[in-house]
């Protein structure tokens, strides 16, 4: 047949394709395709979770992981405001993080982005933080970027 040729071409394309978008969203740790607006960078909520429950996933890169659950309340409250995409306490909520202490798996500027997590008594916005990455990683620290735990979700 004289059409089969270009069908298989088609049927090739639409595989390839189809492949890419699993690669990009399927297997990531939960990426939607929405990038960043107006400076700030907001997640989806719909970050995968890892299978059984005590796995770290590979994006940890080691850090001790903490189930989102477990985290303070107001860690908590802050991973709500940024899966609903705001509003944000803290005019720096959604701004770059730039890993600058290099506690993070290294990434380019622009990778991760913070979020203040209210500390009860603080005058200023205390030293708790949710970090988050592009794939949708979610890290945190409670003593100002000296140390993190990567957030199960």
């Amino acid at each position: 047949m004289i059409h089969t040729a270009p069908r298989r071409a088609a049927a090739l394309v639409g595989a390839l394709f189809a492949a890419l978008l699993l690669v990009l969203t399927g297997c990531s740790t939960g990426g939607d395709g929405k990038g960043s607006s107006a400076g700030t960078h907001r997640p989806s909520a719909s970050a995968s979770r890892p299978s059984g429950g005590t796995t770290a996933p590979g994006w940890a890169k080691g850090l001790p992981t903490v189930p989102a659950g477990r985290l303070p309340a107001e860690a908590q409250h802050t991973l709500k405001l940024i899966d609903a995409g705001g509003p944000f306490p803290y005019p720096k909520d959604g701004t770059v993080f730039g890993n600058y202490e290099k506690r993070l798996p290294s990434e380019p500027r622009g990778y991760y982005h913070e979020y203040t997590v209210d500390t009860p008594g603080a005058r200023n916005r205390g030293a708790r933080r949710l970090i988050t990455g592009k794939h949708h990683e979610f890290f945190y620290t409670d003593d100002h970027y000296k140390n993190f735990k990567a957030v199960l979700r």
